[in-house]
């Protein structure tokens, strides 16, 4: 592998020279800068061989790098030859900071604008313009020019979403979302998140991993008129009776030209999320941008009741599912038959797969044993999965997209026996679950606000967790949702009804064991304190999967917690009863028993 990457880096060193640049920026982000990347757009795999979801590589004439993350300090030095790149960090070690110091006054920096921000883009160029460094935006990607075997785009026909499902027709979306765009000061807004369009138009994909969605990038007009560019092979006869009036489809070709002709356009934009390119083209032409958030964003994340019916329901055929995977899997620990990693990752999935409504993973399985379930983020993709051990610790973050909503949950295993100390962290993060999903806050309240609730029991022994508490979650959309999230970082976004998130908590020790438990949760307004002074929300659980009462030190539990415990088991063996036979049914009633 190490002299194939030799051979691209050459190859893209050839096209620099021609084109006369002294360096190049290599994202992980393709061109609709989503968490996650097809097949084909995988440039920063291609150039590297690192396979992991957060990075970005440079090439210079006669040295390259590669910044990465934490999550990925291990497994970079698996995939990446230190002969060819040099290892450093995102975070630590700023990439243009780096590329000022490594290069001279008056040396061209090649950027592809189409994977970078356009917030990214302005400040990198304020920075190279004070270094005197040229920021030149390349017409060709020279890793697309060298990439021959590159794997062709996905030839699947787009799916038409129900309007029964989604609640809401096309039509009635994008008049409202026109609103928004006119109350921005806007004609036109650039609708470039894949989630936002696919919403829009309830049509949802086969294009991207784990992410149902199509292709493709809209501008949508006051009058919620839109236009979607994608590939017009993947558009069935059907759709113009589907959207509803007011909809067009052009090749995702014709982008260019029509943001060309935007002379005296005011254009909605987020360039935090918008790629740096449609942007700059269309001031270019005489276009003034109108900086803002993406007007589909916020009503997108607020789930009406049709959705929120489709979580429900899948919700408990996940829990179903996932449940009869733990009563398989406390079979084989009672037989001692040790699994590896991916096989505990298929057999989940093979309970998923008996479901008509299952389409596919949510995220890769983080299917962790022992120490690995310390890497927060650890993927067994990524070299060889571990073997369970007895008296150890399992760790296990999945979830499903179905035709009716998403899911996200993580379980903590007892296999075997477990120490007192890892009860004890177990029960730590349990307490902060606890008080998260039992939180009652006033309208306005964001989840930034409500990040120490779930923290605050861990904090008072010294210990904490290096990731958020919890993210949104879409309808048959991305897992990973925005706007709103729980987490230390600042957001400002306020929770509202509808929305869905994860409940999160974890703790983990290096080269030890890892826990996290993690529900998904709806806002919903308080019941418990209608005619308050103020409008109070609360949480309502949508994940019905038993938690492991093995792994938990009752004596450091409040009557309150132990009673949330009970009650919340009660309730998943009420739900998931009737759903559940023979043993599956005699496992579920033994671990739902109250503590």
């Amino acid at each position: 592998m190490s002299n194939i990457i030799a051979t691209r880096l050459s190859a893209i060193r050839q096209l620099l020279e021609v084109n006369q640049i002294d360096a190049f920026i290599i994202p992980r982000a393709d061109e609709y800068l989503g968490e996650y990347v097809p097949a084909r757009n995988e440039r920063l795999h291609w150039a590297t061989g690192f396979t992991g979801s957060a990075g970005m590589a440079i090439v210079l004439k006669d040295r390259a790098a590669i910044f990465t993350d934490g999550r990925y300090t291990v497994q970079v030095r698996q995939q990446v030859d230190g002969n060819l790149f040099e290892y450093l960090s995102l975070y630590d070690d700023p990439q243009i900071d780096w590329l000022i110091d490594t290069l001279p006054a008056g040396a061209s920096v090649g950027i592809d604008s189409r994977l970078h921000t356009l917030a990214w883009y302005q400040q990198t160029k304020a920075q190279f313009d004070k270094a005197d460094i040229n920021l030149v935006d390349v017409d060709n990607n020279p890793i697309d020019i060298s990439w021959l075997d590159r794997p062709a785009p996905s030839a699947s026909t787009m799916t038409l979403f129900s309007h029964q499902g989604a609640g809401r027709n096309s039509v009635e979306k994008r008049q409202q979302i026109g609103v928004l765009v006119k109350k921005q000061g806007a004609d036109v807004a650039l609708i470039a998140a894949l989630d936002s369009c696919c919403w829009l138009l309830n049509i949802r994909g086969n294009d991207v991993p784990r992410f149902p969605v199509i292709l493709g990038c809209g501008l949508l007009s006051t009058n919620g008129d839109m236009t979607f560019f994608t590939d017009l092979a993947k558009v069935p006869q059907n759709i113009a009776a589907h959207v509803g009036t007011g909809v067009s489809f052009k090749d995702e070709a014709e982008l260019a030209s029509v943001l060309a002709q935007m002379k005296g356009v005011k254009l909605l934009a987020d360039p935090h999320s918008a790629n740096a390119y449609s942007q700059l083209l269309a001031q270019k032409a005489g276009a003034k941008l109108i900086v803002g958030s993406d007007p589909v964003a916020l009503p997108k994340a607020q789930k009406n009741s049709a959705e929120l019916a489709g979580m429900r329901a899948c919700h408990i055929r996940d829990g179903a599912a996932v449940s009869r995977f733990l009563a398989w899997l406390d079979n084989q620990v009672e037989q001692h038959i040790m699994h590896d990693e991916a096989q505990l990752a298929d057999k989940l999935e093979s309970f998923r797969l008996q479901d008509p409504l299952y389409r596919e993973p949510s995220f890769d399985t983080i299917s962790a044993t022992g120490a690995n379930a310390a890497m927060c983020h650890y993927n067994h993709n990524n070299g060889t999965p571990s073997t369970m051990t007895m008296d150890s610790i399992y760790l296990v973050d999945s979830g499903a997209q179905y035709l009716d909503g998403t899911t996200d949950v993580t379980r903590t295993i007892a296999i075997g026996k477990v120490t007192d100390e890892q009860k004890k962290m177990v029960t730590l993060v349990l307490k902060g679950h606890i008080a998260l999903d039992t939180a009652r806050f006033p309208k306005g309240t964001s989840g930034q606000q409500l990040d120490a609730f779930a923290r605050q029991y861990l904090w008072q022994h010294g210990f904490d967790y290096d990731h958020g508490t919890g993210h949104g979650v879409g309808h048959f959309l991305s897992v990973h949702e925005g706007p709103q999230r729980i987490g230390k970082n600042v957001n400002g976004v306020a929770l509202l009804p509808g929305m869905v998130l994860s409940n999160e908590p974890g703790y983990y020790r290096a080269d030890g064991f890892g826990i996290r438990i993690e529900n998904l949760v709806t806002v919903q307004h308080c019941q418990a304190l209608t005619g308050a002074e103020r409008e109070m929300y609360e949480f309502d659980v949508l994940t019905h999967i038993p938690m492991d009462a093995r792994l938990i030190d009752k004596s450091l539990l409040t009557d309150f917690e132990v009673n949330w415990f009970n009650q919340y088991q009660q309730k998943v063996h009420q739900t998931l009863a009737p759903l559940l036979q023979g043993d599956e049914l005699t496992w579920l009633n033994k671990v739902t028993a109250a503590i």
